[in-house]
């Protein structure tokens, strides 16, 4: 066993892998037993295991132990809400500057999968102190932050913005709202001069309505992007774009403060 290979401890999540379109999440506890329509494991048996070990089911799949990281719990994540998609995450991050240390204002929490994202982002000094007006969706957030292991650099709050923000001089703000355009003079007195705002809008209409309202409010660097992703089939002399693909996400406007 090479020295970058780690031992599976009881208690830790792992990742059953099977083939692209099916693998399992199953935290290994000794006399503990996953079941699956390809047979039972015996999650007992990982414990000492090395990463990379495979099992076999009842049934005769083979299944490998794997580390299950961010990505892996992002794509299970509990959604009582549309979220974000990956590459529209990562380009609002880019946007709003957010980094290690950062203060960031999310609103509205949703199903928390981009403020998991920011969470991460931000860490060990940084918070990201995010708004939701709704307890249903905000309970569900918190399950799946606290999942993934992330509560300690966020502060939820069961709060509508349009009433006000509480927090001065934010690094950056990100919205995810029907109506951003009603709290861009709110955005910019809470940001710190230099700061930045990203906001996540589905339709024409509401990206009209946000930047006609910064340019207003004295934002500068205003910027209106759509991303779209291709994914491939890659498969040798076969290599073409795959059949279905996600086309329209959302717009994403981000500005900074002068």
């Amino acid at each position: 066993m090479d020295g970058s290979t780690r031992l599976i401890e009881s208690g830790e999540d792992v990742l059953l892998y099977m083939n692209e379109r099916k693998s399992w999440i199953v935290k290994v506890e000794p006399e503990k037993k996953f079941h699956s329509h390809k047979g039972i494991v015996d999650l007992g048996e990982l414990v000492g295991k090395p990463y990379g070990y495979e099992v076999k089911t009842t049934l005769g799949a083979t299944l490998k132990a794997m580390p299950a990281d961010y990505l892996d719990h992002l794509e299970r994540i509990a959604r009582r809400t549309q979220v974000i998609y990956p590459k529209d995450m990562a380009y609002i991050a880019l946007m709003g500057n957010v980094r290690s240390g950062s203060i960031v204002l999310e609103c509205g929490t949703g199903s928390g999968a981009l403020t998991s994202y920011l969470a991460g982002l931000v860490r060990p000094n940084g918070k990201v102190i995010t708004y939701e007006i709704r307890e249903e969706f905000q309970a569900n957030a918190r399950k799946n932050l606290e999942r993934l292991g992330l509560m300690d650099s966020i502060e939820m709050k069961l709060k509508d913005i349009t009433g006000g923000i509480d927090e001065k001089s934010l690094d950056a703000v990100v919205l995810d709202m029907a109506t951003p355009w009603l709290v861009i003079g709110t955005v910019y007195d809470a940001l710190r001069t230099g700061g930045r705002v990203v906001s996540f809008s589905p339709t024409i209409n509401q990206i009209e309505k946000t930047v006609d309202e910064m340019q207003k409010t004295g934002f500068v660097s205003i910027k209106t992007v759509e991303l779209i992703m291709r994914t491939y089939k890659v498969k040798v002399n076969e290599t073409r774009p795959d059949m279905i693909m996600v086309g329209h996400t959302g717009y994403i406007v981000s500005a900074r403060k002068c």
